[in-house]
């Protein structure tokens, strides 16, 4: 006799096929997804048990790996594919952005900053480098850890701006409290970057700040830029 997942799997992957996954309750979406994960195991009480512990699919995706591994059911194997899942989705974000003014598309940018940099336990300091078209050319993660603790070295953003031929610079980072106002440190970093950047022609565009839902945007608030 076949498991009964067996059947409920295919009439999930019928109902996927026939309208996509609009309409579906997070946890619903989360069991056809670790389905593709967990191949010999009803999935249907490990995605209700995520969405209880991380209350929606950001939430879950946020998560640290440690974290995901104490839900009852999630390997080492199945956190590393939920990672995967929004690796996948900041990366498909960051495609979406090539090719744009984006200074004419601001919100391209602060979608992509927040799907990257929301949730992680860290600080991170994100630098997009922009043409002289405000078109993309690279982004790169510079630091990890915190902006508070670890130097954030001028030199080091105009060597990789230079390096990249940036005529336009942004730099984003995230405040893991999900506090949104930039902090002393936060605005004395914009302060020396930016003439720092000015001294070889390049110019800093924005400082953009994510905290758990929204950002905070130095060029909106007609700060320091």
């Amino acid at each position: 006799m076949k498991p009964s997942y067996i059947g409920h799997r295919k009439r999930l992957k019928e109902k996927y096929k026939k309208n996509g996954i609009n309409g579906w309750l997070d946890y619903e979406v989360l069991e056809l997804a670790l389905s593709y994960a967990i191949p010999r195991k009803d999935t249907k009480p490990i995605a209700k048990e995520l969405i209880s512990r991380f209350k929606t699919i950001n939430g879950v995706l946020d998560a640290d790996r440690k974290y995901l591994e104490e839900v009852k059911g999630i390997s080492e194997h199945t956190a590393f594919f939920l990672k995967l899942l929004k690796d996948v989705a900041i990366l498909y974000m960051e495609k979406g952005i090539h090719n744009k003014d984006l200074l004419s598309s601001p919100q391209l940018v602060y979608d992509y900053l927040k799907t990257s940099l929301r949730g992680a336990s860290d600080e991170e300091f994100k630098i997009l480098f922009l043409d002289n078209r405000n078109k993309l050319i690279g982004i790169e993660t510079f630091e990890s850890g915190t902006v508070n603790h670890a130097v954030v070295y001028p030199r080091k953003v105009v060597e990789r701006a230079l390096y990249n031929h940036a005529v336009g610079v942004i730099i984003a980072h995230n405040h893991p409290s999900g506090a949104l106002q930039p902090s002393q440190d936060d605005i004395d970093v914009t302060k020396t970057i930016k003439n720092a950047l000015r001294t070889v022609e390049i110019t800093l565009l924005d400082h953009i700040i994510i905290g758990h839902n929204d950002y905070y945007s130095f060029k909106n608030k007609n700060e320091t830029l």
